[in-house]
């Protein structure tokens, strides 16, 4: 076991929830960087120091005892947030300050380093940028996306059976600040693989090198290195002569009054607008984007648009016939550790008899049959889950047709360590028969533990 200098926060993936580490200096932002994250529907898994160990050649991070869940915050010291007690380190990322290479360089180069004996893919980011928790998004996606890869699927992407019809290629553009980045986030959800800033000069080795087998979406605006609409609609047009692919130009538009708030409310630069003012950016920007916005087969105008009809909006027009499921996230927690800020859905079992108080279960888990067995033998279990069931077989297809890509049901009890665990166990169970892809988190199970060892 290693301990290190370093924040580790952890995001959910279609592979369970995967942690990275923020690396820095002191003050380079690690913390508040880990509670934007959080905010954003993550969990913290240890602030300032790290302990890391390696289980079956893969790297996990976890607090130090005490710390659990607990983030230092200048001006508020020590506060509780969302948490996991371990995760697999999928990424290191090293923090620099505004204006170093991360904030020139928006698609930073491949590497990866060693860490505790373990290599771990890297990335270089500015955590003060409006982009820094969707671009951990992205590069989480893609690792997630390597994980879940079978070994042998590394050799080149298999192609399309015939019969299946030509492969979907989205170039996705638009003006800065009207929805770009979030459109190719809600492809991503919706099965597309999604590519930002890839160089123009790349653009059709991406999409044409290769067995494709995945449709893909592709950003590209004026921060794209020697961005020109003229050599992007030569490229888009040889593209469209490929039978084999049905490519379609998406540009995301929005009023320049609405641009301007959004740019002062989050006192972001415009790409365009560095030595002159805001409104002569975005006049800038319209014209080079012109030609683009002609040659578009989809347009969408952000100005008056809330997220959830953006996201309908693009699945109308843009969806796939076959795109990932909705992953269903079941965690059990103890409500003495409160309740899990990421759920959706909380559901209470502290009504069923309690296997604490049975000496020969009570250093068990719910994850043991003879406590499971216990639980569900409780006569009010029975109708419960059958309750429960039948609530969420209903609910679960309209949160996915409200385009949501992941949705977190939690269990609690007392403890965190039988009968929530036993509950959630089963209802994971239950949610895999039915095709949905379920991932199992027991947030507090490891600190009841912990607990049981020192009393």
């Amino acid at each position: 076991m290693e301990e290190i200098h370093a924040t580790c926060v952890a995001l959910p993936s279609p592979a369970g929830p995967l942690g990275m580490l923020l690396l820095g200096a002191a003050a380079a932002g690690k913390s508040d960087l880990a509670l934007r994250v959080v905010d954003a529907g993550g969990w913290l898994v240890a602030d300032d120091r790290v302990r890391l160990e390696v289980r079956d050649g893969t790297l996990h991070a976890a607090p130090l005892p005490g710390f659990e869940g607990l983030v230092a915050l200048r001006g508020l010291g020590l506060v509780q947030v969302a948490r996991l007690d371990s995760a697999p380190v999928a990424l290191a990322v090293h923090l620099e300050a505004p204006g170093g290479p991360a904030e020139q360089e928006p698609l930073p180069a491949e590497r990866s380093e060693t860490i505790a004996g373990v290599e771990v893919p890297a990335l270089t980011l500015d955590p003060a940028s409006a982009s820094a928790v969707p671009r951990l998004r992205l590069a989480l996606g893609a690792r997630a996306a390597a994980l879940a890869r079978p070994p042998e699927a590394e050799a080149p992407r298999a192609v399309r059976e015939p019969g299946e019809g030509p492969l979907p290629v989205v170039l996705v553009t638009g003006l800065s600040g009207a929805g770009r980045t979030t459109a190719l986030k809600i492809l991503e959800d919706m099965g597309y693989e999604a590519i930002d800033n890839l160089p123009l000069n790349l653009l059709s080795r991406a999409v044409t090198e290769g067995e494709l087998g995945r449709a893909v979406a592709i950003g590209a605006d004026v921060r794209n290195r020697n961005f020109a609409a003229g050599p992007l609609i030569e490229q888009l047009e040889r593209l469209r002569t490929d039978p084999a692919l049905q490519v379609s130009l998406l540009f995301v538009d929005c009023e320049n009054e609405v641009l301007q708030r959004r740019f002062t409310e989050t006192r972001r630069r415009h790409p365009l607008a560095e030595e002159r003012p805001l409104a002569d950016g975005i006049a800038a920007e319209r014209r080079l984007l012109a030609p683009l916005r002609e040659r578009a087969d989809v347009i969408i105008d952000t100005s008056a648009m809330a997220l959830p009809e953006f996201r309908r909006s693009l699945a109308e027009r843009l969806a796939l016939a076959t795109g990932p499921r909705m992953g269903v996230f079941v965690a059990s927690f103890s409500f003495r550790a409160g309740l899990p800020r990421e759920a959706d859905l909380v559901f209470d079992v502290r009504f069923l008899r309690n296997p604490h108080y049975d000496p020969a279960l009570r250093p068990l888990t719910g994850k043991d049959s003879a406590v499971a067995d216990y639980v569900a033998e409780d006569a009010a279990f029975a109708p419960f889950f059958q309750s429960l069931t039948a609530l969420l077989q209903p609910l679960l297809p309209r949160y996915e047709a409200e385009g949501k890509s992941y949705l977190t049901i939690a269990v609690g009890c007392t403890g965190g360590r039988h009968r929530s665990v036993a509950t959630a166990e089963k209802l994971g169970h239950w949610l895999s028969r039915l095709g949905w892809p379920v991932s199992l988190v027991h947030r507090d199970l490891e600190r009841s533990r912990d607990a049981e060892r020192t009393a």
